[in-house]
């Protein structure tokens, strides 16, 4: 038997891991829940988010990558990767699933780039058969705000925060009206009105009920496109 053969017969063997699809506007909470998920739920827990691949494996000269704000046309050399970058981003889930891993999913899609781009749909395509929640994660303005004026250790400067006479910038804005179109989702959560862990029971909750949909109806979107 080659060792092909012999890897696609244990491939077949494995159960599927969970993954958990996050999606929200920055400082609105995910990597907090997602640190919950990765301490307390049974198994391995694998965080494969926007921040690793935007921070660590993105060429500075490419950042953020997959993690580009809102707008369109602001930068056109990414804009063009990121078809390419988000498939290999999900195609590298799927694979971490298809071998048993969970995995956790930290990113704030949103369409808004110079064309659309149908990221998401594509996303759901690639994990078609695989068990996938998506989960959004809401949190009003005005929290988002509080928290990046407040900071965060290790991230001064990374986010946008209130102008001197608390105008909230417009790149903020965008993220809010953006990162939850169409807002097709298996779980809602407001992260102003729960704490993490209570996040995090909810989604541990929703794993066990009925079978997620969400994806499948945002694979069946980019089908009749």
């Amino acid at each position: 038997m080659s060792a092909a053969n012999s890897t696609a017969e244990r491939a077949i063997d494995v159960t599927p891991g969970w993954i958990v699809v996050l999606n929200g506007a920055p400082r609105s909470g995910k990597s907090s829940v997602a640190d919950v998920i990765q301490e307390t739920f049974d198994g391995p827990w694998l965080n494969l988010g926007v921040d690793v691949f935007s921070q660590h494996v993105t060429p500075p000269r490419l950042r953020p990558g997959i993690g580009l704000r809102p707008g369109g046309g602001e930068r056109p050399d990414i804009e063009k990767l990121i078809p390419a970058l988000y498939a290999a981003f999900y195609d590298s889930v799927a694979a971490h699933s298809r071998h048993g891993l969970n995995v956790v999913v930290d990113v704030g899609h949103h369409d808004a780039y110079a064309e659309p781009l149908q990221v998401l749909p594509d996303a759901a395509r690639r994990l078609a058969g695989l068990p996938a929640l998506l989960v959004g994660v809401r949190c009003p303005l005005p929290v988002i705000m509080q928290r990046r004026d407040a900071g965060q250790p290790g991230r001064e400067g990374r986010y946008r925060t209130s102008g001197p006479g608390g105008e909230i910038p417009e790149p903020v804005r965008r993220w809010q009206r953006e990162v939850h179109q169409p807002g097709v989702y298996d779980l809602e959560i407001d992260t102003s009105a729960v704490t993490p862990a209570a996040a995090a029971a909810l989604i541990r909750n929703r794993l066990g009920g009925p079978p997620p949909t969400a994806f499948r109806q945002l694979a069946e979107q980019l089908a009749t496109s």
